[in-house]
């Protein structure tokens, strides 16, 4: 059997900056869209921390309707305020919409 020779590999790695809100906190205080694994969500954007993001004033989107009108087509509010797992969320961005 013949023996193979080892040889050394160095590999780089590109490194990101991964900060606390993933640049969520620029939307504070304005209306955002959450879409997560299992609801669409919207509300006014309270609060970011590490784990989850709190929205005031929000609620469930059950149905979007055409994305260039000025509401939803289906929005139901909540009444008070959720937090929201940040783990859960797939896009976001800000919105008019309610």
């Amino acid at each position: 059997m013949k023996k193979q020779a080892m040889r050394k590999v160095t590999v780089e790695v590109p490194v990101s900056v991964d900060c606390d809100d993933n640049g969520m906190s620029e939307y504070l205080g304005k209306n955002v869209v959450l879409f997560c694994v299992n609801y669409i969500w919207s509300g006014r954007l309270a609060g970011v921390n590490g784990d989850h993001v709190l929205l005031e004033d929000g609620g469930i989107v059950f149905e979007t309707g055409e994305f260039n009108s000025t509401k939803f087509k289906d929005f139901q509010k909540l009444g008070h305020e959720i937090r929201i797992p940040k783990a859960m969320i797939e896009a976001y961005g800000p919105t008019n919409k309610t």
